[in-house]
């Protein structure tokens, strides 16, 4: 691990000790350095300010994990492990959540999750054509819910446990979306309900 790596994480622990006691708003570049026993100039030659700083972690503590290998066959053990990666870090995460960063996380968060789901919508269709127009919407609809899912389990106290939250959303995911791709794929574009 790099020096430059090594003082990032210095400065990322010491940021999320704070984290745990203040809110971000009331958290100062100076409580940082003398969280971690590093001075100014040092955290400013690593970040811009704390808000780049709390970016850097939730990149590379939640999500860097989450996109690496993530795919149509993988995407829950991804999602389970991100929600556990949060409820690690709970107050850190609750905290951070609350901030005008927590907008860029959840657009951040659509984005992968719509990609995921337009490898789902297409693995699905089988040799059924779906309109890259349709397969967008579909991603869309279904990764806003899951992004608002998350979101609203962290604000909410993460009561329930990874598991529960990661398995409502597979079944979710898994019936509406074989009922959206069937209304797609109807070559008359009816209703249709298929066979589940």
């Amino acid at each position: 691990m790099s020096d430059s790596i090594k003082t990032k994480n210095s400065i990322a622990r010491g940021f999320k000790e704070l984290m745990e006691r203040k809110p971000f708003a009331k958290i100062t570049v100076s409580d940082i350095t003398s969280e971690c026993g590093l001075n100014r100039q040092t955290f400013y030659y690593h970040f811009q300010d704390k808000y780049e700083l709390l970016n850097w972690i939730f990149y590379n503590e939640a999500i860097e994990p989450f996109v690496d290998g993530l795919s149509f066959d993988t995407w829950t053990d991804k999602l389970l492990t991100l929600l556990h990666t949060i409820r690690d870090g709970s107050r850190f995460y609750a905290n951070a959540l609350r901030t005008s960063y927590s907008e860029e996380f959840r657009e951040y968060l659509h984005k992968v999750s719509s990609n995921v789901f337009v490898s789902v919508i297409e693995d699905v269709s089988g040799n059924y054509v779906v309109s890259e127009e349709d397969k967008q919407f579909i991603a869309r609809f279904f990764a806003y819910g899951i992004t608002g899912s998350i979101i609203s389990w962290v604000t909410g106290g993460m009561k329930e446990p990874p598991e529960t939250i990661t398995a409502h959303i597979e079944n979710l995911v898994s019936d509406c979306q074989r009922l959206a791709v069937a209304r797609y794929m109807n070559p008359d574009n009816k209703k249709s309900t298929p066979q589940v």
